[in-house]
């Protein structure tokens, strides 16, 4: 089993800079591709950005591209999103997620998800 906790989520301008935090627990961290999710408001869950277990293959959803960016830290069982440039659309409740494999961006394929963490950029 694996347990992840999002924190870092908030209230910011637009234009300004967040990075969210995802802490896994078990010993088996180095071996999950990782990936970010958010629900917007009346919306479905959509990819944001994953990362492979070595952390060497990053992918993300065109709309966050070059604004955001996917990192992990395997020795403190962490995986970031570091969102610079927000913008009002990027609203929502940010997930992480884990796999027992390489990186996906496809929802259905993550074994684990964590509660969630609520970001609010204000025009």
């Amino acid at each position: 089993q694996v347990q992840l906790v999002e924190s870092g989520g908030g209230l910011v301008q637009a234009g300004g800079s967040l990075r969210l935090s995802c802490a896994a627990s078990g010993r088996t961290f180095v071996t999950y591709g990782m990936g970010w999710f958010r629900r917007a408001p009346g919306k479905e869950r959509e990819f944001v950005a994953t990362i492979s277990a070595s952390g060497g293959v990053r992918n993300y959803a065109d709309s966050v591209k070059g604004r955001f960016t996917i990192s992990r830290d395997n020795a403190k069982n962490t995986v970031y999103l570091q969102m610079n440039s927000l913008k009002p659309e990027d609203t929502a409740v940010y997930y992480c997620a884990a796999r027992d494999a390489g990186s996906s961006w496809s929802a259905s394929s993550y074994d684990y998800w964590g509660q969630g963490t609520q970001v609010t950029v204000s025009s």
